[in-house]
């Protein structure tokens, strides 16, 4: 297959200490230990079943290693892995290597292992500053390990840090909404990944539901959250990413802009595409499986669907998308979508830009609706 010549690399971990009641992503409570080296040669070896795909080796652009927890790994392994990478890739010199990480499973001499390994962005797991919330989302760590753990990846050199954090959570008011904003923005990150709490099929809390805050009160949390944003310098340009000085997601940005990403690991998804044909690609699940076989499933995405898959994506951002994006990652034309366009734009969820075409305040905060309109 020929493909851009640039590409994104996603690596799935799918270890954690203790599986969260909010979580439906694919991640297991580790019980025995960590096959840490027969994982790392198998993601290799779904790395070269996945460029088999390919004419030529592509340069990757950013490396993101998200899970379950990948702080769980040593740096040594992540070192190991980041060369087995780069001796099949040419990677960027300046590519964007993030790698998630935890509170309670990292320290200073983690932190600078991972610096010395090559890793350049942190992204780390908080999602509350109040240990009342987080013994409520049945997280590991207190507060308190929340801020020693980023004082630590500071003092390690980490200098783009991304926090997530949480809103809409259980018993939250506004004030105790707006009290853990500030205490993260007061640390200082380049980066706020601020969402709300949903319920997931599949997970604890779907099964036992707890008591979230109404919409009235979600919604007063919401204006107030990004009035708060706003004031301390921070970006939005996404429905629930912020960025201080520009420093945006470029693994992210590629993915919501519907470019070419690779994924590996167990559950990885990863998406190609040439010439108007969009590949996904699946990984086996499950990590003993995995283990055995990385597996990959991969259906094309028929041309109907393709419009979809590409504004559901896109339309996340503020400034949603250009034309020329469009045609070239669909191979569809703008006239595809002239009667979403003006079905939108009459619902004053869409708004035409200079050159392409973008959400309104309004089309951001009710994208699920803006997406029903799609023939």
């Amino acid at each position: 297959m020929s493909t851009d010549a640039t590409i994104a690399l996603y690596v799935h971990f799918p270890w954690c200490t203790r599986k969260c009641p909010y979580c439906d992503f694919n991640s297991h409570a580790v019980t025995n230990g960590i096959p840490e080296s027969a994982y790392i040669q198998q993601l290799l070896m779904d790395l070269d079943q996945d460029l088999s795909l390919l004419d030529d080796p592509p340069c990757v652009t950013s490396i993101f290693f998200g899970g379950g927890t990948p702080s769980l790994f040593q740096p040594e392994a992540i070192s190991n892995l980041l060369a087995g990478v780069k001796q099949r890739v040419a990677l960027d010199p300046l590519a964007e290597i993030t790698l998630e990480a935890n509170p309670g499973t990292t320290d200073y001499a983690k932190f600078a292992g991972y610096v010395q390994a090559g890793v350049n962005r942190l992204s780390m797991g908080v999602q509350s500053l109040n240990d009342v919330q987080l013994k409520a989302l049945g997280r590991i760590h207190s507060a308190d390990d929340a801020r020693q753990a980023f004082l630590a990846a500071r003092s390690a050199g980490f200098e783009n840090i991304n926090l997530d954090l949480m809103h809409g959570l259980p018993g939250q008011t506004l004030a105790s909404a707006m009290d853990d904003l500030q205490q993260a923005l007061d640390l200082g990150p380049e980066h706020l990944s601020w969402y709300q709490l949903t319920i997931e099929p599949n997970t604890s809390f779907f099964r036992y539901p707890p008591t979230l805050p109404n919409d009235d009160a979600l919604w007063s949390i919401y204006s107030a959250g990004l009035l708060r944003l706003a004031a301390h310098g921070f970006d939005r340009y996404e429905i629930s990413a912020f960025a201080a000085k520009e420093r945006f997601s470029a693994h992210n940005l590629n993915y919501w802009q519907f470019g070419n990403y690779l994924g590996i690991g167990a559950g990885a998804h990863g998406k190609l595409q040439s010439q108007g044909q969009w590949l996904p690609t699946t990984k086996t699940r499950v990590p003993a499986d995995y283990l055995k076989v990385p597996n990959r499933r991969s259906l094309p995405i028929d041309k109907d669907s393709l419009a979809l898959e590409f504004l559901m994506n896109s339309l996340r951002l503020t400034r949603g998308f250009e034309w020329t994006t469009f045609e070239k990652n669909t191979g569809l034309s703008r006239i595809d979508l002239d009667r979403f366009v003006a079905k939108g734009r009459g619902k004053g969820l869409l708004k035409l830009t200079p050159t392409g075409l973008q959400p309104t305040t309004q089309g951001l905060q009710f994208l699920n609706d803006l997406l029903l309109l799609v023939d």
